[in-house]
This record gives structure tokens, C-alpha cells and sequence, in this order.
């Protein structure tokens, strides 16, 4: 019995790698897709994006135009961005979850770096085409990022931890305030042209993500369980963050007493849920209802 519990451990930590493996490399490519659409659509275009990178390329341009900084061909919103989240990284270590800060931190990382990397070049000559395929492109990436559990840092993590401040707030609307602040500015800096453009690809961005980003379809698990689950709840409230309601139990036929969790995650929370279920006990029956409606003191993430 006691190898083939320690045979159930050890292909439960395999899969579990195999998840957070395929979830990095995912994360990867969503930070790819978002650094060549800002700088294959957005940079050519002199146009800028929503949020703390919209922040940081007006940083940028007023470095380079007004104060005739150069700084080769390198783009420095890149490095800017990153000096940015620092601060952001320790709330999401201190506020979050240090999962949460370890995928972040690699997020903003590799976008740094391929910001740094991808060449700024014109390849879509009109405008709009340009703010529509760069929007849907960069809105992709994040979207992507987001669905790994991870996210490209600056207002995302924002967001989070002011919707679990006051349940008012969400990531959307952080974004919002900060992107009318961001360019109402630009309003008085560049051509109305230039925001104008700037506003479309925004919007389009911001339709990419949701589309890609479904993170918040709101599920219902139910763990009918017969084991000691203490070590279980306790992991799941330090690795998910999430509560769980306890009902007493008895199964009809067998007579034996068991217990029924009862737990509300997004959709891509399950198969981390089921991997922490597995590794406590394998023996579970686990129920798992999608798209159930939920009303009240529920965190919605990222």
C-alpha cells in the first residue's frame, strides 16, 4: 500500500510539472506575441499603448525628443517598464502569492528583453491597419499571459490587489482611469492624430485580451473525500487562495462517513485544484460545474 501511495505521489508531481512546464512555455510565447506587436505595429506607428508601458514610452519620447537623450537602438520603454514594476513585483511577492510574483517576474522579463530585441520596423504602411493588427497581436499575448496564471505585470497586478482592497475595482477599470489620465496627457504632448490612433489600438487590445482571456469563468468543484483533508484545505488556501465551504457526509449503499468540499475557482484554477485534490487523496470523487453564476463576497483574479 505504501508503495503504490508513494507511485501515486510521484506521478502527481510529474503531471503537476508537466503543467506548470507547458504553463511557462506558454507564458513565453504570450510575452513574445505582446513585445512584437508593440514594436512591429505600435513603435513605428509613433503611436502608444494603454497602461504603465503607454506610461513608460511617453517616458521615452520626452527622454529622447525634449531632452535629446539617445540611447542607440535600444528602446529604452523596455528598461523603463521594468524599473516600473519593481515596486509591483514586491507588492505581488507581499500581497499575492509568491507563485503569482515568480510567474510575473518571468513574465516582465522576457518581455523586457524582447522589447530590447525585436527590431522596430515598419512592416503595415497604413495606420489603421497597423493599430488593428498590433492591438490584436500585443491583446493576444497578454490574454495568453493571464490564461498561464501569470501576467505582464504594471496595472495587472494593480488591479488585482485594489479588487481585493474594495470589491468595486477591477482590473478593467484601473486600466480605464489610467489610460483617460494617460491620454488626456498625450492631448497636450502629441498630435490628436497620434492619440486618436493610440485610443483604437487600445480598444482593439483590450477586445484581443478578453477573448483570449477567459480567466474568469466561474466554476464549482465539489471533492467527496473520505481522507483527512486539513493538509488539503491548508494548500489549497496557500497555493489558489480560495475558500472552501465543509458539509458531514454519508455514503447511501455503503454506509461509511465521508465529507464534501465545496470550492468556487475560475476555469483555470481546476487543474491546479485537482493536482493538490490527487496529492493528498487519489481516492476522490471530485464534481466540476462551469459557468455557474456567482453573486457576493467572490474574488474575481486575474
Amino acid at each position: 500500500m505504501k508503495e503504490n501511495a508513494n507511485t501515486t505521489k510521484s506521478s502527481t508531481d510529474s503531471t503537476f510539472a508537466l503543467q506548470e512546464g507547458r504553463r511557462f512555455l506558454g507564458s513565453l510565447l504570450g510575452a513574445f506575441l505582446y513585445a512584437a506587436g508593440i514594436n512591429l505595429f505600435v513603435v513605428p506607428a509613433g503611436l502608444y499603448s494603454g497602461g504603465v508601458m503607454g506610461i513608460c514610452q511617453v517616458i521615452r519620447t520626452l527622454l529622447l525628443e525634449y531632452l535629446n537623450l539617445s540611447f542607440g537602438s535600444v528602446d529604452i520603454a523596455g528598461i523603463i517598464y521594468y524599473l516600473i514594476n519593481i515596486p509591483i513585483f514586491m507588492l505581488a511577492y507581499t500581497r499575492i502569492g509568491k507563485r503569482f510574483f515568480f510567474k510575473t517576474l518571468a513574465a516582465v522579463t522576457a518581455v523586457t528583453v524582447l522589447l530590447s530585441l525585436i527590431p522596430t520596423r515598419i512592416i503595415v504602411e497604413d495606420q489603421m491597419a497597423g493599430c488593428v493588427v498590433g492591438g490584436l497581436v500585443s491583446g493576444a499575448g497578454v490574454g495568453i499571459l493571464l490564461r498561464m496564471g501569470s501576467s505582464g505585470g504594471g496595472m495587472d497586478v494593480i488591479g488585482v490587489l485594489l479588487a481585493r482592497w474594495k470589491r468595486d475595482f477591477s482590473v478593467g477599470k484601473i486600466n480605464l482611469l489610467v489610460n483617460l489620465g494617460l491620454y488626456a496627457a498625450c492631448l497636450f504632448l502629441f498630435d490628436v492624430e497620434i492619440v486618436v490612433y493610440s485610443v483604437i489600438f487600445a480598444a482593439v487590445y483590450s477586445v484581443a485580451m478578453d477573448k483570449v482571456h477567459t480567466q474568469n469563468i466561474n466554476v464549482e468543484v465539489n471533492v467527496i473525500t473520505k481522507a483527512d483533508t486539513a493538509a488539503l484545505e491548508e494548500e489549497v488556501f496557500q497555493e489558489l487562495g480560495r475558500g472552501i465551504t465543509k458539509w458531514a457526509a454519508q455514503g447511501a449503499y455503503t454506509r461509511e462517513k465521508s465529507g464534501i468540499l465545496y470550492i468556487l475557482l475560475s476555469k483555470y484554477e481546476v487543474n491546479r485544484l485537482k493536482t493538490i485534490i490527487h496529492r493528498h487523496d487519489p481516492q476522490a470523487f471530485i464534481v466540476v460545474n462551469e459557468g455557474v453564476s456567482v453573486d457576493g463576497n467572490y474574488l474575481k483574479k486575474l
